[in-house]
């Protein structure tokens, strides 16, 4: 009887296993399309960026480049607006990733306290900014009147706390036991001290997640150059500078800078280069998102 069962049971294993072989099979072809087909447009910029601006502008780039160059990265790399477009991106990522992420995190924290009054109201009220804004003319207005328009810092104060973020942040807070609270609160820590010794480092991996989605965020954000500044020498940003070389191509896509770049080569050149540093930013960060920091907090 025995031995009925276990063959019956395998034949059921097997039959299962061929219904689900097809099914997976069905899942990876699609999956497969889908990645080939995203891919495919990153590919066509890298080999875009090293074709030969003449022998592209003919037509017949599709796989591979044509007439192999780095003729369109020098010339980004010998342009000196590129230099500084880069420097401010970089100098507005670290520091508004920086801010965001603490005040932030601050703000997350005090919305879990069971000491904090009012905080129904203070949730609704971050709820109904998250929906709801003036718009671009209050805002421009408003920035005009506190100085901040034209300067460095129109990207790091304006966007310095995110209620999305937040909520996310605070809800992570929620899970860490409260018995760590409590016994931090016996030996005499305040709560900044709580917040930064215990807090913090166990929600590396919430704040690795957000600190990608902030950095991503002020990395690739163009609007903010173009409606709040002059773009001038300290707030002129990377991607309005891609901005700038992609809206040239568009309306010279047959102008030649010289015998072996075009606009349209240059500026395929130029995305490539912004997205270097987030491809390297990333995996650094990757490794926090499913980290299980939270096992064995309590032990001891």
């Amino acid at each position: 009887m025995s031995t009925v069962n276990l063959s019956d049971s395998k034949g059921m294993r097997k039959r299962t296993h061929v219904r689900m072989f097809w099914t997976d099979w069905l899942i990876y072809v699609l999956l497969f399309l889908f990645a080939v087909v995203t891919f495919y447009q990153l590919w066509y910029v890298i080999i875009g960026s090293f074709s030969n601006g003449q022998q592209y502008a003919s037509g017949g780039v599709f796989l591979w480049a044509e007439g192999f160059t780095f003729a369109n990265y020098e010339v980004i790399f010998r342009d000196m607006q590129f230099w500084t477009a880069f420097r401010n991106s970089v100098l507005r990522t670290v520091t508004g990733v920086v801010t965001e992420l603490l005040f932030t995190a601050l703000v997350a924290y005090a919305m879990t306290s069971k000491y904090l009054r009012c905080k129904n109201a203070y949730y609704w009220i971050f709820i109904f900014t998250m929906f709801f804004s003036g718009g671009i003319v209050p805002m421009y207005l408003l920035l005009r009147v506190i100085g901040l328009y034209d300067s460095f810092w129109v990207y790091i104060l304006p966007s310095v706390f995110s209620v999305y973020n937040m909520l996310i942040v605070s809800n992570f807070y929620k899970g860490i036991p409260d018995s760590l609270y409590e016994a931090a609160e016996l030996d005499g820590a305040g709560e900044l001290r709580i917040w930064a010794l215990i807090y913090m480092p166990l929600s590396k991996p919430v704040l690795a997640t957000v600190a990608l989605w902030i950095a991503v965020d002020h990395w690739n954000s163009y609007m903010g150059t173009m409606l709040y500044t002059e773009a001038g020498e300290w707030t002129i940003t990377l991607q309005f500078y891609l901005k700038h070389l992609i809206n040239e191509a568009s309306s010279n896509s047959g102008a030649e800078y010289s015998d072996q770049v075009t606009a349209r080569t240059v500026s395929y050149a130029g995305i490539i280069v912004a997205l270097i540093p987030i491809m390297c930013f990333y995996p650094f960060i990757q490794k926090h998102f499913t980290k299980g920091i939270m096992i064995g907090s309590l032990k001891g």
